[in-house]
């Protein structure tokens, strides 16, 4: 991902009110590739190495189980900047 695709990207869990709900300057990124969060941008600004190695289990209500559910992304081993998504849980 380029930075200008990076400056284009939604963060996940920006709120849907807010005028400018991409990346901020000076924050680490992860892009989500697939599920429910497709497209969304994930800040992993001071996460760890052993955080980042397990991925994330993120809550929306668009994935399988609706709302309470989760969506679980995991880094690409070609391409650690992106995370795919590897299925739903309530």
């Amino acid at each position: 991902m380029d930075d200008e695709a990076l400056l284009r990207g939604r963060v996940y869990g920006a709120d849907h009110d807010d005028p400018d709900p991409g990346p901020r300057p000076g924050h680490e990124y992860r892009e989500l590739v697939g599920g429910p969060l497709d497209g969304l941008l994930l800040d992993v600004t001071g996460w760890d190495a052993e955080r980042l190695d397990h991925g994330a289990a993120l809550a929306t209500e668009l994935g399988a189980f609706g709302a309470g559910g989760r969506a679980h992304y995991g880094w690409r081993p070609t391409d650690r900047r992106r995370w795919d998504w590897q299925g739903d849980s309530p």
